[in-house]
């Protein structure tokens, strides 16, 4: 079993930064991906960043490219979702996952398929 648990969540103004870390425990020695998605109300939750953990291999969305940066620390066990250049529309409650299967490095996209383990997320809200 793993558990995550995610921090660094906040309100922002537009054009600002956060910093998400998520950190995980139990059987950590297992994992090979790790990734973050985000859920805004109404709509359907989204990846938003993963990393395989063997090699740092990343895949972003679409419109967190070039703004949002996930990276790992192995020694803390801990993963972490750099936002700069933050949006309204990046508003939306974070969640932190991880899985021991490699299949996220199969493909150059974020989805939810290749992740069973969920932290409960961390709020993220951006002002314009």
């Amino acid at each position: 079993q793993v558990q995550l648990v995610e921090s660094g969540g906040g309100s922002v103004q537009a054009g600002g930064s956060l910093r998400l870390a998520c950190a995980a425990s139990g059987y950590t020695a297992s994992i090979n991906c790790m990734g973050w998605f985000r859920q805004a109300p109404g709509k359907e939750r989204e990846g938003v960043a993963r990393i395989y953990t063997v090699g740092s291999n990343t895949a972003y969305a679409d419109s967190v490219k070039g703004r949002f940066t996930i990276s790992q620390d192995n020694g803390k066990n801990t993963v972490y979702l750099q936002m700069n250049s933050l949006k309204p529309e990046d508003t939306a409650m974070y969640y932190c996952a991880a899985d021991p299967r490699p299949t996220c490095s199969w493909h150059p996209y974020v989805s939810r398929s290749d992740f069973g383990y969920w932290g409960q997320g961390t709020q993220v809200t951006v002002s314009s």
